[in-house]
């Protein structure tokens, strides 16, 4: 199984899903889509983690195949699956390099979806909510006059006060901010994730320390 053949036939959101991966010495290392996993799973690069009976176990390809059986003939507990034209195959949650020592990273990554999770997908300015879509990254000290695409210099606005502010500074433009920006010691995506049913496993292999790993 390459990664193209992965994919095909395969529900798009079921291999978007997050998986938590450790490095051999079972420390949180980065998040990756499930797409990715299964390639890693299936080359023999990594084992499969979850539970089973109370206990953990790792599980090869073939054996998170029968582990997937297993799992088939109970309660769904917050699973996803994958279906190829021969079977069902169980997304894991956790998987865990068998050779890769690499030591996490202790800072948050900076990108466009970290910084809207951190604000909570509300508007800096006005205070709203909004999806995604209506959604864009503001300067407050706009990059025309030296301001940093940094953690304490961008906040989420929606696009008709990002649009209201232009070029200008906040107070220039007659409106506050309603919470300085900050650059956050844990991954707001994880914590998010954390917060959800399926992901509860991620917990037992994530200290607070190791909450900034990339997503």
């Amino acid at each position: 199984m390459d990664e193209s053949g992965a994919a095909g036939g395969l529900g798009e959101q079921a291999l978007s899903a997050s998986v938590l991966v450790l490095n051999r010495h079972y420390a949180a290392v980065r998040i990756v889509p499930a797409r990715r996993a299964f390639v890693l799973l299936y080359r023999g690069r990594a084992e499969a983690i979850d539970q089973e009976e109370g206990q953990y176990v790792s599980l090869d390809f073939d054996g998170w195949l029968r582990f997937t059986d297993r799992q088939l003939a109970g309660p769904p507990d917050h699973q996803l699956f994958v279906r190829t034209p021969r079977r069902s195959i169980l997304v894991p949650r956790v998987i865990r390099l068998v050779r890769y020592e690499k030591v996490p990273r202790n800072d948050v990554k900076y990108n466009r979806r970290n910084v809207l999770v951190r604000d909570d997908h509300h508007c800096q300015y006005c205070g709203r909510r909004f999806p995604v879509s209506r959604l864009s990254i503001d300067h407050v000290v706009p990059k025309s006059r030296g301001g940093g695409s940094t953690w304490t210099n961008v906040v989420t606005a929606c696009n008709d006060c990002n649009t209201r502010k232009g070029g200008r500074l906040p107070q220039e433009a007659s409106m506050r901010l309603i919470r300085e920006p900050r650059a956050p010691r844990r991954n707001p995506f994880v914590d998010h994730q954390l917060d959800s049913g399926r992901y509860r496993i991620w917990r037992d292999f994530l200290r607070d320390g190791e909450r900034a790993l990339d997503a």
